[in-house]
């Protein structure tokens, strides 16, 4: 740096310029270099000299001129909306196969509210849990759910779907939130294994037990035992499908499998085989392996299970046995097509709101119209069981309408924030409330400001009349009500005339000694009424003096 002065430019020499530049000639350094570098002077054609090198040059964008084309491969990185492939198959219940999902929109807010079902604090692990358990032989099923209640000190248990008290296997146990989900499960398809034995040796042997087995497949006739807990009368119930597991002629017995619909009466079931095997038959033994959406393959516990995992619980205070015991009541709803909802729409739904387009994420494909569909979070939480309202199809192409509506709400009020409300006219219909300009319930009174009342239109009225009765003044409603009393008293003839025709119609086709009995009946009340009364009047009579 020594000799160079501050802002100085170096001087450049043609020895020391890089590249075959031997068409180019200098000019001495005082004339060649200038505040921008050196200058040099070509007996080319301007057209042939590069962009740069010309002096009718233009400025040029750097990074397109002079960087080559690998290295602007190189060095740049290009913007892409592609997201990285995810494998979703081992996510838990609800998420499991997410990205296969279709999707509405990717625009919404994540909320830090809620959590993964499997990750909630134990009270609400417990309170929003089921028990896969396998009912023993001899106690009643609610016998063995008010067990479960007492052990796990729950406010409310249910069960989904009642055993026999000799038989066992699969019965799913609902704690408190969980409830909710009984109705579901009960009418859910069912599992059992059966031992049949028969009143003598068959004749074809196994070939033909197997035989009629798959004859009474399909809609079948039942009527319930002599000794159930419903009603006898004839009803169909579907046997779905059946296997021939073992067969001993010698012993006259059968252990065979069927799959079933709910309500399917087993012993009815080897009673109908015996006779049409023609030698007659009952149920030896039976036990369901599979309830819904549970078998015995998923998490099985016994009751002494559950007692152990509460003791360990409240003496240890280790709760990864009870976790291990009870499951999150998602796990009964991984068979439902899915609707995920935002974040910001899952208290409203909660609420009994109807889900609209602008609130839907992901959808799975194939729903149908009228369809039960389970409405889910982002985080893999059940908020309701639904019915569709638009197919797959709709809901890919519509712009605005109901996506389903709230059959029944599974997840708590206020677990999210309100997110409605927050639009301009509800904040102006807030405001006005507060002002005592609208009722508490949002409905005109007389300081209503006459803007408000010819240009806001309440959608939630079940048409315009009834709007329109909302924001009339009160000074009318007596005149409504002395005409609807008129209207009364006009149709109290023609009511007295239907009670007549009732009456008649009620002792149509009676004899003449049931009509004397019916008329000595009600002298005899009468008259024991008319003693009552003297009696109680003498009592007070008497008290009095």
């Amino acid at each position: 740096m020594a000799g160079k002065k501050f802002g100085s430019f170096p001087t450049t020499t043609p020895g020391r310029l890089r590249g075959n530049h031997d068409h180019l000639r200098s000019v001495p350094s005082s004339e060649a270099t200038t505040c921008f570098g050196p200058v040099y002077y070509s007996d080319k054609p301007q057209s042939d000299l590069p962009h740069h090198q010309r002096e009718d040059a233009q400025p040029l964008n750097m990074s397109k001129e002079l960087v080559k084309k690998g290295d602007e491969d190189e060095y740049t990185i290009k913007p892409q909306a592609v997201t990285p492939a995810i494998d979703t198959s081992a996510w838990p219940l609800l998420l499991k196969n997410y990205d296969k999902l279709l999707v509405r929109t990717g625009h919404f807010t994540p909320i830090p509210n809620g959590c993964s079902p499997l990750k909630r604090d134990l009270k609400s692990y417990i309170s929003s849990g089921v028990i896969n358990l396998d009912k023993p032989s001899n106690p009643s099923s609610h016998e063995v759910v008010a067990w479960v209640k007492r052990i796990l000190r729950a406010e409310k248990t249910g069960h989904s779907g009642t055993l026999d008290p000799k038989v066992t296997g699969c019965l799913i146990v609902c704690v408190d939130r969980a409830t909710r989900l009984v109705k579901s499960q009960q009418g859910a398809g069912k599992e059992y294994v059966a031992v049949i034995r028969l009143h003598d040796k068959l004749p074809g042997g196994q070939a033909q037990f197997a035989r009629a087995l798959e004859t009474m497949t399909g809609a079948l006739f039942q009527r319930p035992p002599l000794i159930s807990a419903v009603k006898r009368q004839l009803r169909i119930r579907s046997i779905y499908e059946s296997k021939l597991i073992e067969f001993d002629n010698d012993r006259h017995l059968g252990v065979f499998w069927v799959s079933c619909e709910a309500g399917t009466y087993i012993r009815t079931l080897c009673v109908h085989l015996g006779l049409l095997l023609g030698v007659g038959g009952h149920m030896q033994e039976l036990r369901r392996v599979r309830s819904g959406a549970m078998d015995e393959t998923k998490g099985l516990v016994t009751l002494h299970d559950v007692l152990d995992a509460q003791w360990q619980m409240d003496n240890t205070r280790d709760e990864s046995y009870l976790r291990r015991v009870i499951s999150p009541l998602e796990t009964l709803l991984t068979s439902y097509k899915r609707i995920v909802v935002k974040d910001s729409a899952v208290n409203a739904v909660c609420y009994g709101a109807k889900l609209m387009l602008p609130g839907l994420l992901r959808y799975e494909s194939a729903i149908e119209h009228h369809e039960e569909v389970v409405l889910m979070t982002t985080k893999g939480e059940a908020i309701a069981l639904g019915i569709a309202q638009m197919s797959t199809v709709e809901m890919s192409t519509c712009d605005h309408g109901v996506v389903a509506k709230v059959k029944r709400c599974i997840m708590e009020r206020d677990l999210y924030p309100r997110r409605w409300g927050l639009g301009p006219v509800a904040q102006e219909k807030k405001k006005l409330k507060a002002d005592g300009k609208l009722d508490k319930y949002g409905r005109a009174n007389d300081a209503t400001p006459a803007k408000w009342s010819t240009e806001y239109k309440d959608f939630s009225a079940p048409d315009a009349s009834a709007a329109a009765a909302a924001a009339a003044p009160a000074t009318p409603a007596k005149a409504v009500e002395d005409t609807k009393m008129e209207g009364v008293e006009a149709s109290s003839p023609a009511a007295a005339e239907d009670s007549k025709d009732k009456k008649r119609k009620k002792h149509d086709g009676e004899t003449a000694d049931e009509k004397a009995e019916r008329k000595r009946r009600k002298a005899e009340k009468k008259a024991a009424k008319a003693a009552k009364k003297a009696s109680k009047g003498g009592d007070d009579s008497e008290e009095s003096d």
